[in-house]
């Protein structure tokens, strides 16, 4: 088969995120309406910070494979944006503070031992997708980025409207990740679309975004079964 043109890859590339992406799960349907109990809320974000801790591992695992040194540069950002550095809070922290706000303790959300294990199979087979596989794909994967400004958007403004419980303070992890994904989404576009030159990389990078869809789906199913059936 023929190569997709730039525009034609973005566009299926896109299209993967209105089919597939964790929106449509039924978990975060219920979670933008405000029918989650606390315990299924507290149960999301205490199985969530497993992936939220582990991106940063993922991203040196790709940091390690990427063949120019200015794309490096740019790709070591990440791992600042969430494990932070002295005196600047990163991401992993801001989600201890959302733990904190939805009442759990710092030493619950690090305890990796109470992970539900569906959770922790999911996000450990993406750790390994991204130390396994070539740089290309695995960049590709982290695509799922494009989709993730409109439910970070609405997150804010749903979770301050549905669930008045949590402290506003509490939020800051989704505000800081609106400011910092643009320059993240455009460094991968960038990457991708100008790498995947042939048919086949094309489809190596749509079936590596597919499985990452794959993941975070699979995070949620696994929260679901665990917490909605007690509340």
């Amino acid at each position: 088969m023929n190569a997709w043109s730039a525009s034609e890859f973005e566009a299926r590339l896109r299209s993967i995120g209105e089919e597939r992406y964790h929106h449509l799960h039924p978990f975060n349907e219920r979670m933008h309406t405000g029918l989650l109990s606390e315990e299924e809320f507290r149960g999301w974000v205490r199985n969530r910070f497993y992936y939220q801790m582990n991106l940063p591992k993922k991203d040196a695992f790709i940091l390690t494979k990427l063949p120019g040194r200015e794309d490096r540069r740019r790709w070591i950002q990440r791992i600042i944006d969430h494990d932070g550095r002295t005196g600047d809070e990163g991401g992993i922290e801001k989600w201890v503070r959302l733990g904190e706000a939805v009442g759990l303790t710092r030493e619950e959300l690090f305890d990796v031992d109470t992970v539900l294990p569906g959770v922790r199979f999911a996000v450990d087979a993406y750790v390994d997708f991204c130390r396994q596989k070539p740089w290309l794909e695995a960049v590709a994967s982290a695509l799922t980025e494009l989709f993730a400004p409109d439910l970070l958007s609405r997150r804010i403004t749903d979770v301050q409207h549905h669930y008045p419980w949590i402290a506003s303070e509490g939020l800051e992890y989704f505000r800081a990740r609106l400011t910092q994904q643009p320059k993240d989404i455009a460094h991968l576009l960038e990457l991708v679309l100008d790498n995947a030159k042939s048919r086949e990389q094309q489809d190596a990078c749509v079936r590596a975004l597919e499985f990452k869809c794959d993941v975070l789906w699979s995070l949620l199913d696994a929260v679901e079964l665990a917490y909605s059936k007690s509340s």
